[in-house]
Order: structure tokens, then C-alpha cells, then sequence
């Protein structure tokens, strides 16, 4: 059997990540701006990883330090090749290849800011580029405006020469093929080609597209690979062509996900992140966004109104107008509206949260109800347990944390108070208005509240002529009427 990954590995990918990007006005760099909850140079590495690469290098500039800290925590495979002086693209590939010295084979290079690029794409160029025994291949595409790009120019179905959108000839500015960028190279070819370059243009920059005249002129077949789908060249320069890219593609996404069997009802409102995974039958209802490493069961409907941050969701849950994060929601369990799980949460098969709740470190049991109104925050609820509206779990001493327990099967009344650490054993109950500061044993009821007490006359007295007074004279009036009293003192 033929080793697939073998057969479409390349000796290095260099990915160019150097730029300022001082039109995003940011005080982060361009390539660390995120869509799909990635990293425009996270999702550069992610496609770069389809090919294998024996080397992967991203070479680094402007703000390097930021970069640079970002790749050891998202990549720590990858070589960091650094480029010192904004002085073209040819430059940032010669500083890249500074860091594969004697590399013989394939090299691929792409940049760090073309967020829609796909694997599948890199994958295919390759391939074209070993059947058509090329020196050099390039990724092309025709794009409705080519302002800006670089324009190929054609010798048959082999690439003469690529022209800077500065350099162009009128016409050379109205060809509408493109280069993208994006190359495989042979590495000796590059190599020679880089030591070669010279800042023959009006940038006063090193072009890589001058490696390509090179290889022309050394009588080396340069082809060139076109894309349909032109947006997979387009790169990101601005704020506005990031929200572009990230909406577009978020729609591939649900896209993808819909062909698998997912129902989106809204995708106009829908976000999903990359990293997401979705199971047949799972329904998204509108103003849904799930992010990070979240995944969901088959037959779990999410929504509307709801975000899902690195949560695990059970099938056939319900979740709706939830804000949850490092959440796990078991299979049947329903949560919401106004729900928010912090991390920690895990509701088992069956649980029940309901409007008004918060909760942070709490483990609740199987068939476990907590409705509405309470704050849940470190505490483990047994199986089949209630609590009530308005039940305060009281974590927080000032100083630490600590956890309370409830059994199984047992009762929490209305507006109660839990001070940690208190133990409820299975099957107790804690009447309404209660605060909790001892343990209850299996079977207690525990009451902790003053005795009742009604003082007859109290409004006459402190309130004479308000509504209120008025109001229980007219009350008491009936009542003495009909011969009935009330209680008090």
C-alpha cells in the first residue's frame, strides 16, 4: 500500500509572516488577527500541514515577539526564520531559506494572511507541479478587479513573467490573471534564483516573482496552476477585508456542516468556529456561535441566542440563550434560557438548568434540577435532587474557595443559603429560607430562620395616612364585618 502523506510530502514549506500590516491599525500583528477562532497564520500552518512538510518555517518580522510566542503555544513544530528589514517578499523567502541550509527537493511557499487558502488546494498544486515537471509552478486566479496583484503573463501554458501592479504597462494592467503568492519551487532553483535577485523595481524591494524570470532564463519550465475559486488568493490587508474573509468563510463552514446533516436555520446569523464538531441532527437555532473545540451530539438542538465556548453537549440536549465555556452538558439535559455555565460545569444525562442560573465548578447528577434563579458555584448536586429559586451556593469566604454537596434525591427549599463547606446527605431536605451552615444527615429536615412574628397595628401606627394605612383599614374594616381576624401580637 502507498504511504499517502508520503507520497504528497514536500521538503519544506515556508510561510511568509513578516508584514507590518499597518492598515489593520492594530497593535496586533496582522497575521495573529483571528477568523474561525484562528489565527490568520494558525490557519496558514493548518493547510501547510496537509503536504507533510519535512521543514515547516514561518518567518517572522514585524512585532516577531508577539508572533513568535504565539507560534510555541499553537505550533512548536514549526522553525522560526526572522527577517530583520521589510525588504520584500524575496527577501522574506531568502530569510527563510537561511534556516534550510543544503534543502533539496520541493518548496512550497504561501503567506500568512490568506485565510481561505485550503489544504486540498496546496495538495493539488503540488501534484501539478510534479506532473508537468516544473522548476517552478505558480498559483494563479482571475479575479473581478485584479488592482493591486500581480499580473501573469503567458507564454502558452507555460508562465513568462509575473508584473508587479507598479511595473505594469497598461497592457499588462489589463490582464485579470493573477499571481497569488503562493509556489511550489524546486529548492535549487529558488536558491539560485534568490541569490540572483536584485531591487529592479519601484518599491526598491526584492521581488520573489523575480525568481520566476530566473528560471525562465535558465531555460527551466515555469508553469502555472489556476484556480476557480478565486477567493482563496485573496488575502487580507484591513479590517474590512478581514470581517469579508471571516464571513465567508464562517458560510463554507455551515456549509460543510448542512452537507453532513446539521440543520442551521439561520446561517446569516450563525457562527461556527473551525475547530468545531457537529453531529448528524443537530439543529442551530438563530444568533447561535459555537467556538473553539466545541462539539455537539447527534440530536442536540442549540439556540437561539446562545454561545458555546470549548463546551461538550450530550445528544438530544437542549440549549438555549446560554453562555457556557469549558462546559460539559450531558445527553437529554435541557439548560436555559438566560443560562450561563462557567467552566467546570458538568451537568450530567437528564439534568435540568433553568432561566436565571449561574454556575461555576458544579457537578450535578443524573435526572438533577436546579430551574431557576441560583447561583451554583462550586458544588456537586446528587442525582435526582431539586433545588429551589433563589438557592445561593456560598463558595467564597473572602480568602478560598470551597465546595458543598448535595445528596440524592433531596430537597433544597426556596431562597436558601449554603455556606461552604456544608455537607446535605441523600434524601434531606432544607426548608425554604433556610441558611445552611451545619451538615444534615440522610433523612433531616433542616430549618435555620427566626420564628415568625406579626405585630398587630404596626402600619396604623408607623404609617398614618398612606395608602398603605388606608388600604389595611379598608381590609380590617371587611374583616371585622365578617367576624374574622387575623393572628398576631
Amino acid at each position: 500500500m502507498v504511504d499517502q502523506d508520503a507520497q504528497r510530502s514536500v521538503a519544506a514549506v515556508v510561510i511568509m509572516a513578516a508584514g507590518a500590516g499597518t492598515r489593520m491599525k492594530s497593535a496586533v500583528p496582522k497575521v495573529l488577527h483571528r477568523i474561525a477562532g484562528r489565527s490568520m497564520v494558525g490557519l496558514a500552518i493548518d493547510t501547510a500541514d496537509a503536504l507533510s512538510p519535512e521543514h515547516l518555517v514561518v518567518v517572522v518580522g514585524h512585532q516577531r515577539d508577539q508572533v513568535t510566542a504565539h507560534l510555541a503555544e499553537i505550533a512548536p513544530h514549526v522553525t522560526i526564520a526572522v527577517q530583520e528589514q521589510p525588504l520584500g517578499t524575496g527577501d522574506a523567502v531568502r530569510s527563510g531559506m537561511a534556516a534550510l541550509p543544503g534543502i533539496t527537493g520541493e518548496v512550497v511557499v504561501t503567506s500568512g494572511d490568506v485565510p481561505l487558502l485550503a489544504p486540498e488546494t496546496l495538495v493539488e498544486l503540488v501534484a501539478a507541479h510534479r506532473a508537468d515537471g516544473n522548476a517552478v509552478t505558480v498559483l494563479t486566479s482571475v479575479v473581478p478587479d485584479p488592482t493591486g496583484y500581480g499580473r501573469v503573463v503567458r507564454d502558452g501554458d507555460e508562465v513568462a513573467r509575473i508584473v508587479e501592479q507598479r511595473d505594469a504597462s497598461d497592457a499588462e494592467l489589463a490582464l485579470t490573471e493573477i499571481n497569488s503568492g503562493i509556489y511550489v519551487f524546486d529548492a535549487a532553483t529558488l536558491a539560485e534564483g534568490l541569490e540572483a535577485l536584485e531591487p529592479k523595481n519601484a518599491q526598491g524591494e526584492l521581488y520573489l516573482t523575480d525568481v520566476v524570470a530566473h528560471a525562465r532564463a535558465a531555460g527551466r519550465r515555469v508553469g502555472a496552476r489556476l484556480i476557480v475559486d478565486h477567493l482563496q488568493t485573496e488575502g487580507v490587508n484591513d479590517r474590512v477585508q478581514l470581517a469579508e474573509r471571516a464571513a465567508e468563510l464562517n458560510r463554507r463552514i455551515l456549509v460543510h456542516w448542512m452537507t453532513e446533516g446539521v440543520t442551521v436555520l439561520d446561517p446569516a446569523t450563525t457562527w461556527v468556529h473551525a475547530g468545531v464538531d457537529l453531529a448528524e441532527d443537530v439543529t442551530l437555532l438563530p444568533n447561535t456561535s459555537l467556538e473553539g473545540a466545541t462539539s455537539v451530539a447527534r440530536g442536540a438542538t442549540i439556540g437561539p441566542d446562545t454561545t458555546l465556548i470549548d463546551v461538550e453537549v450530550g445528544e438530544n440536549a437542549r440549549v438555549l440563550r446560554t453562555q457556557a465555556e469549558l462546559a460539559v452538558i450531558g445527553p437529554d439535559t435541557t439548560v436555559g434560557p438566560f443560562t450561563y455555565l462557567r467552566p467546570g460545569t458538568d451537568l450530567s444525562a437528564k439534568a435540568h438548568v433553568g432561566a436565571f442560573v449561574e454556575m461555576k465548578k458544579a457537578v450535578i447528577g443524573e435526572g438533577a434540577k436546579v430551574p431557576h434563579l441560583t447561583y451554583c458555584g462550586d458544588a456537586v448536586v446528587g442525582a435526582g435532587s431539586n433545588i429551589g429559586a433563589g438557592t445561593i451556593f456560598a463558595n467564597y469566604d473572602g480568602i478560598s474557595k470551597s465546595t458543598s454537596t448535595v445528596g440524592e434525591h433531596s430537597f433544597v427549599g426556596s431562597d436558601s443559603v449554603l455556606v461552604a463547606p456544608v455537607h446535605i446527605a441523600d434524601g434531606a431536605y432544607v426548608a425554604a429560607g433556610s441558611t445552611i451552615t451545619v451538615d444534615v444527615g440522610p433523612g433531616d429536615l433542616a430549618v435555620s430562620r427566626g420564628q415568625q412574628r406579626n405585630i398587630k397595628g404596626w402600619v396604623s401606627r408607623k404609617r398614618p395616612g398612606t395608602r398603605t394605612a388606608e388600604a389595611a383599614a379598608a381590609a380590617l374594616h371587611e374583616t371585622q364585618g365578617t367576624g374574622e381576624m387575623g393572628s398576631g401580637e
